[in-house]
């Protein structure tokens, strides 16, 4: 269903705007990297568009965001009617006119039920509905603009996975390219809209996939390990605490437990420190891992070593969700039996 959707609409995209000629899709998020729980009722899409000749600055002291202006007019020219009166290239005026495509071609799909949700501010994301009885899926289009240009300073401390799946594989990673997804700095003073943030999903999913310190790991005839288990199990649980707490925790997401797992995966590097069958002790290791980050208000972006992803003025929030997960432990996951 969601395939035929996304299909139409890219096709769409190609055909309407001359600039948005060059778009592919690329499949992210938990779905894809085959740890999503519950029903299969989310899906990230994202559509990357390559773009070349730019400069990069950064817009704050995270590391995280980036004005982009182009150092010589563009190949694709229809890029320059994107670009503010101050040089930069304006995620939301691109982010505008895919939306408005989108808004157009959603009303000759007649086969499908699918809508499109109402703009969430500062979201990166364009949202579908797409009807599925009896319930619904949602798809988040993200547009992604991919950069042929070497990973920002901010990023040198990061991905310290040597001991984990090598050097080499670290050196490879290094050499990708660069995402960017529209996305809206909330530090800015005054919100123009015209900030990129770096995106690592797509490196996210290639070590979920292949996490294994030897090889073989998860392969048809290697070892099995629990790693993709914790993951699944640390998502479920933010999950059910946010349903019962939504106001609270609403400034938690996966990508918090995501971070620390990854942490956790360099913590304990072995394939031997995640044996198949010690899933609630490895679960317990990396909850205690996050649950410590809660407590001092710190959690490390994992390729971004100077980004915390907990901002200190929310402290009363991760010792809440802290006490919450502590009384989960040691009453033997109550919210798991609902």
């Amino acid at each position: 269903l969601v395939n035929g959707v996304v299909s139409r609409l890219v096709q769409a995209i190609r055909g309407k705007d001359g600039c948005f000629s060059s778009i592919e899709r690329q499949s992210a998020g938990s779905y894809y990297e085959r740890v999503k729980i519950s029903e299969p009722n989310e899906f990230d899409i994202m559509l990357v568009m390559p773009v070349e000749r730019i400069q990069l600055d950064e817009s704050d002291d995270t590391g995280a965001f980036y004005y982009i202006s182009f150092k010589r007019s563009p190949k694709e020219k229809g890029l320059l009617k994107f670009v503010d009166e101050d040089g930069k290239l304006s995620a939301f005026k691109m982010l505008q006119a895919l939306r408005e495509i989108i808004i157009q071609e959603v009303k000759n799909i007649k086969d499908v039920e699918v809508t499109v949700a109402r703009k969430k501010a500062g979201s990166p994301a364009i949202t579908l509905q797409i009807k599925n009885p009896p319930s619904e899926i949602s798809v988040d289009i993200i547009l992604t603009l991919e950069v042929q240009h070497s990973w920002p300073l901010s990023t040198q401390g990061g991905l310290k996975i040597e001991k984990w799946l090598g050097t080499k594989v670290k050196r490879d990673m290094k050499f990708t390219s660069l995402y960017l997804v529209a996305k809206q700095n909330k530090r800015e003073k005054v919100l123009r809209g015209n900030t990129w943030r770096l995106s690592f999903s797509h490196i996210e999913k290639h070590m979920i996939n292949n996490h294994g310190n030897s090889k073989t790991c998860c392969e048809s005839d290697g070892p099995k390990c629990c790693r993709k288990g914790c993951l699944k199990l640390l998502k479920y649980l933010l999950e059910q605490l946010k349903m019962k707490y939504p106001k609270e925790l609403e400034k938690f997401c996966s990508y918090h437990v995501k971070t620390a797992f990854l942490h956790s995966c360099v913590t304990w590097p072995n394939d031997s420190d995640w044996h198949f069958g010690d899933l609630d002790y490895c679960f317990q290791q990396c909850l205690k891992f996050f649950m410590d980050c809660l407590q001092k208000s710190q959690l490390t972006h994992f390729f971004i070593p100077q980004y915390n992803l907990l901002s200190l003025e929310d402290k009363a929030r991760h010792h809440f969700l802290s006490r919450k997960i502590s009384h989960e432990l040691n009453n033997g996951f109550p919210v798991f039996h609902k």
